[in-house]
């Protein structure tokens, strides 16, 4: 016999923000998005967030946002918003302060993803490359 398994909860998926960043994330947005006094109410910004997550993680365009989450259109305009207002900016700077107060990353193992692959239309090949170095005056 082995040892009994532990049963545990499932992990939520990667593109739902943990009760411990939307911690981070709200004073943030009450501070650079605060509700609007009058008009119609925006849509909830926790769910908003999570539909942010999801699109940026999958790269599913807005209109092909599942059903769990609101309107594409509504999130998307929320999206603009908090780039207009810098809230990803200052959620940045704030990850990188706890990160820094931790001792900070370790810089040693960083990974980089890129896609390379041929010029369209030959790329510079088509266009004049000139012999002479233009003189400044």
């Amino acid at each position: 016999m082995g040892r009994p398994k532990k049963i545990r909860p499932p992990l939520p998926p990667i593109w739902e923000a943990s009760d411990e960043l939307w911690a981070i994330v709200a004073p943030i947005l009450a501070d650079l998005d605060p509700p609007k006094p009058c008009g119609r109410h925006r849509i909830d910004q926790r769910a908003a967030f999570d539909a942010i997550i999801f699109r940026l993680r999958t790269g599913c365009q807005w209109n092909h946002l599942p059903d769990d989450y609101p309107d594409d259109s509504s999130v998307h305009r929320t999206f603009q918003r908090w780039v207009e207002r810098g809230v990803f900016d200052r959620l940045w700077a704030v990850i990188q302060e706890a990160c820094e107060d931790l001792d900070g990353c370790d810089w040693e193992w960083q990974a980089a993803d890129t896609a390379l692959g041929k010029a369209r239309k030959g790329g510079t090949r088509l266009v004049p490359i000139p012999l002479t170095v233009p003189k400044t005056v």
